[in-house]
């Protein structure tokens, strides 16, 4: 896994990812605890609403922001974004209501939502080979792992001599670090695109993303994995502290326990997925969100919320939340050409936040007026839903050729040098606007 840090651009922006995580992980743990502060009990229904607010820039500015990431040059792009979040970190210590904390994630996350998706696009162009990009893939899950392992446990340590708003500080220095590791590498220059319409270009990832069999069972999957999340990053601060009277330092074990679950999953992955499909190892860690929320509520129920089923329930939903999310951009490099990777990254980024803007408020709802054990079975039911999806949207066998006919393309048109009638690999693209039926006289 560790061969492609060999590849210096690769490294610089792994290492950037982990620096801004690290940041990220201590600013969620102070965003939980001033809500706590400045709501009190009702802190699981406050920060719902910031994650609520966090999903719908994710929503709204990722697909607009996918549109124009082929117009800049990435570099600076990305370090131009990372100092507007740290500049918007640096004012969250001095927030006194809650209205200034939403205006200021609004901001932060509008930038993020321009961020990650142009990031993540980049990454398959430095690493073009399937069986390396799959452990770029592995080691940035594992990035998310540590970051909820360490960043937890650097919580704890600090918390024990200074306030939470110094947690802050710490993501300040995270996102400058980052661009600092942005910027002391060149990046792939944007692949240029044919001209196209504002709309066209704001829409081509979300039509791309949704004539794709596979991702819409991914979008399906991804709706699974947000109800399972929502559960652990809204309600785990009400959990622990309300329910169970512990301190903050057990609100930060908790989070560790899922990261965790997540960073083992993420160390197994690579070698599984050399010898298993996409498909079944995503979908059999959806299974395991729904098992774990269930067993969550089944306890709930007969015992009240318990310190150590919670720290396993935890793990488990971590181990099945990074099944079902870390193949994810296998799926989206297999389907989609080089100069449509950023429109369909910020696609998958804005659809699958779009199933995080459901589950945040729901779930923080649904403990503040029912209960965890009420929330624990929506939430298992949702994340139900969402695997069940998986099954039957995402075919068993895609990856093959697919027999078609181009009766719409003109004569002497490129792509039908072989005949109208051919069989190929098929991506979304502008000779292939929707998925051929299953039959060999199929029209596109």
């Amino acid at each position: 896994m560790l061969s492609v840090l060999t590849d210096r651009t690769y490294r610089h922006l792994f290492l950037a990812q982990i620096v801004a995580l690290l940041g990220t992980g201590l600013a969620t743990i102070a965003l939980g605890l001033l809500a706590y502060d400045l709501s009190g009990e009702r802190a699981g229904l406050v920060l719902g609403t910031i994650f609520t607010i966090k999903m719908v820039a994710y929503v709204g500015i990722a697909p607009i922001a996918g549109a124009f990431a082929n117009r800049w040059p990435r570099r600076t792009m990305l370090v131009s974004l990372d100092l507007i979040r740290a500049a918007v970190a640096l004012c969250l210590p001095f927030v006194t209501e809650v209205w200034q904390v939403y205006i200021l994630i609004f901001v932060l996350q509008s930038a993020s939502a321009a961020f990650t998706p142009t990031f993540q696009a980049t990454i398959p162009d430095i690493l073009p080979e399937e069986d390396r990009y799959t452990r770029a893939l592995s080691l940035s899950r594992l990035a998310y792992d540590l970051e909820n392992i360490i960043s937890p446990m650097l919580a704890a340590i600090l918390l024990a001599f200074v306030s939470y708003h110094a947690l802050f500080l710490g993501t300040v220095v995270g996102f400058v670090g980052s661009a600092l590791l942005v910027v002391s590498v060149m990046l792939p220059s944007p692949i240029p695109t044919a001209p196209r319409g504002i709309y066209d270009r704001t829409t081509r990832g979300i039509r791309i993303y949704l004539a794709t069999p596979r991702l819409r069972g991914l979008l399906s999957l991804n709706l699974a994995a947000a109800a399972a999340g929502a559960m652990v990053l809204v309600n785990t601060v009400v959990l622990v502290r309300a329910d169970l009277g512990l301190g903050e330092a057990q609100v930060a074990i908790a989070l560790g326990a899922f990261g965790a679950g997540s960073m083992l999953a993420a160390l197994a992955l690579p070698r599984l997925l050399d010898s298993r499909p996409d498909r079944p190892v995503m979908i059999g860690g959806a299974a395991l969100l729904v098992v774990s929320l269930l067993s969550l509520s089944l306890i709930s129920l007969i015992y009240d919320t318990q310190w150590l089923p919670l720290l396993a329930g935890w793990m488990i939903i971590g181990i099945g939340y990074s099944a079902v999310l870390t193949p994810s951009g296998r799926l989206l490099k297999r389907s989609a050409h080089a100069e449509d990777r950023p429109a369909v990254f910020a696609a998958q980024f804005a659809l699958s936040h779009a199933c995080w803007l459901v589950t945040y408020p729901l779930s923080g709802w649904l403990i503040t007026v029912a209960g965890p054990t009420t929330a624990f079975a929506v939430l298992a039911l949702l994340s139900a839903v969402g695997m069940f999806g998986g099954v039957v949207f995402w075919p068993q066998d895609d990856s093959g050729t697919h027999e078609h006919s181009h009766d719409d393309l003109p004569e002497g048109h490129p792509h039908i040098e072989g005949g109208r009638s051919h069989s190929h690999p098929i991506v979304i693209d502008d000779d292939h606007r929707q998925w051929p039926a299953q039959r060999s006289d199929a029209v596109l």
